[in-house]
């Protein structure tokens, strides 16, 4: 077997196989720096999350109506940020094998105005009260 071959035959070894089976390695800074940014999204999805379990599960003075909407948003959010970091390290790796622009991040306007908006509703949660 010849070195392109056998770089095949690796690449259809590896998940997911429907990123890895296009173009060729990239260099492996650029992978490692996609997997960084990756965990930097699970990083955001965890916090998101316990935002959301911290508002309903700890006894803040916050107005019920407006702190279960605000819990329910952020663990939603929580959820989006971890497909997007799927999402977003699956598509800047097809890229990259293949040479060509990084996408732009999916979700993540949905999840930056979403949050701005769970900010929103814990904060009006305090003053209507």
């Amino acid at each position: 077997m010849d070195g392109a071959e056998i770089e095949e035959v690796r690449a259809a070894e590896k998940f997911p196989a429907f990123v890895y089976r296009h173009g060729s390695e990239p260099d492996p800074r650029f992978s490692l720096a996609n997997e960084r940014t990756f965990l930097a999204w699970i990083r955001t999805s965890l916090a998101l999350l316990a935002a959301g379990v911290a508002i309903e599960a700890l006894q803040l003075p916050i107005q019920e109506g407006w702190g279960l909407a605000a819990s329910v948003l952020f663990i939603v959010l929580g959820l989006l940020a971890a497909l997007q970091s799927w999402i977003g390290w699956a598509r800047s790796e097809k890229a990259m094998r293949q040479g060509i622009p990084l996408p732009a991040p999916a979700l993540g306007f949905v999840i930056a105005v979403g949050a701005v908006v769970g900010i929103a509703l814990v904060s009006a949660g305090f003053f209507l009260r």
